[in-house]
This record gives structure tokens, C-alpha cells and sequence, in this order.
């Protein structure tokens, strides 16, 4: 592909505010050095944060603003200015940082159900998950349940990944509305966290961990998912 002329950059880069209302760096680097990276990424990107799906515009921002908080991610300011004018308040944003912070503890819950875990009734694993109630007011569980739950695939934990999973769907989160969640880690972490999360999600529902409507169960029954055997 030829290189592209100034006027085309400029162009390219002009259409961007209307769409998003900014332009980073790396915007302006695909346009003029890899116009076919940016036109996919553009595509790629507006079904990722533009597009509607199946998250409402709230719930949506209080994703994202949940994983850039827990991720300790600078970059991304516009999302809390999207997050307020989707309706939010400060209070709700306060209610994303609390279990934000708390996700990183998942850790050492697993710690203390490996080494205590006998000494109690309760297990560490309710333990964990019970404690998130008591610090999300005023925010719906189901919204953030499936927020932690991308906590956890952003920062790649595991444990409290499949730990949020069975909670965001016993808390009444839709599978769609999960997914959405999940994928919304690609952006700032990447597509291999979003392939592990998938991974642990297909773990639970062959387990038997997690129910999974008919297309999940379609999914989970493909054999021969994962890394190419050498």
C-alpha cells in the first residue's frame, strides 16, 4: 500500500473527534505509517466502546473505569468524563474504586483457604466473594460483579476471575453481559488476557461450575481449544 499524502492523514485524523471527541498519539501514527492498521483498528475499536451491545452506557463506563482504576492505568481520562455523562455520579464512581482496590486481594484469599480454610465454616471462597457486597452500594451486584470479574481478567488472576464469574452470573449478569465485560480488557491489556479469561469461563462450565445457556454449552463442547500442540 502506497504511503499516505498529508492531506489523507490530516483527513483521517479530522474524522476521529466526531467520532470519539479525541485523538491520541497512536491514532495519528497509524494514519500516516499504517493506514491499513488503522482503518482495522477503527473498526475493531467502535465495536469494542462505540457500538451498542448489551451493556447500557452506564454500565459500560462503570466497566471500563473499573479496569483502568484496579489497572493502575493513567491513560483514559475520557472515559471518566463518558462515565459522568452517561449519568453517573460520584458516589457510583467511589462504589468502582472500593472493589477495585479490594480485587487485589484475591490472592491472598487464596492463601488462606489453602492453609486455613479448615479452621472455618464459611469458606475463604464465599468469604471473598460475600465481602464485595458490603462496599458496592450504590451500584446494582450484577454490575459489579461482571466489573470485578474484568478486574480479574485485566490483572490475569485466576482465582478471583473464576471466583466473579460464578458470582456475576448468580447475581442475575447475563452471559452477553459478561462477555462484553471480558472483552473490554482488550484495549488496555490486551487480547491474550481476554483469551485466558475466556479459557477459565469454558474451565467453569466444563466443570460444571456455571451454567451456560445453549451456545455456551455448543461452545464448551468443541474439542481441541487451545495453544497449537508442537
Amino acid at each position: 500500500m502506497p504511503a499516505p499524502t498529508p492531506d489523507q492523514v490530516r483527513a483521517r485524523l479530522d474524522a476521529l473527534p466526531s467520532a470519539r471527541g479525541f485523538v491520541l498519539p497512536h491514532h495519528g501514527l497509524m494514519a500516516a505509517a499504517l493506514p491499513e492498521l488503522h482503518a482495522g483498528h477503527e473498526t475493531m475499536d467502535r465495536a469494542l466502546t462505540l457500538d451498542p451491545r448489551h451493556l447500557a452506557p452506564l454500565e459500560r463506563e462503570t466497566v471500563r473505569l473499573a479496569i483502568l482504576s484496579a489497572c493502575e492505568e493513567p491513560v483514559g481520562t475520557h472515559h471518566l468524563r463518558t462515565f459522568f455523562h452517561a449519568g453517573a455520579s460520584e458516589a457510583q464512581a467511589l462504589a468502582i474504586f472500593r472493589p477495585a482496590a479490594r480485587a487485589a486481594g484475591a490472592s491472598r484469599y487464596a492463601t488462606l483457604d489453602a492453609a486455613w480454610s479448615a479452621r472455618f465454616a464459611t469458606t475463604m471462597r464465599d468469604a471473598y466473594r460475600d465481602g464485595a457486597r458490603a462496599l458496592v452500594a450504590p451500584l446494582a451486584e450484577p454490575v459489579a460483579r461482571i466489573a470485578l470479574a474484568a478486574i480479574q481478567a485485566a490483572n490475569d488472576q485466576a482465582r478471583g476471575l473464576a471466583l466473579e464469574i460464578e458470582a456475576a452470573l448468580a447475581a442475575g449478569a447475563t452471559e452477553a453481559q459478561l462477555a462484553e465485560a471480558l472483552s473490554s480488557v482488550i484495549r488496555p491489556r490486551g487480547v491474550n488476557r481476554f483469551l485466558r479469561a475466556a479459557d477459565a469461563w469454558l474451565g467453569l462450565i466444563r466443570a460444571g461450575r456455571v451454567p451456560a445457556s445453549a451456545a455456551l454449552a455448543a461452545w464448551a463442547a468443541t474439542p481441541d481449544q487451545g495453544p497449537m500442540r508442537l
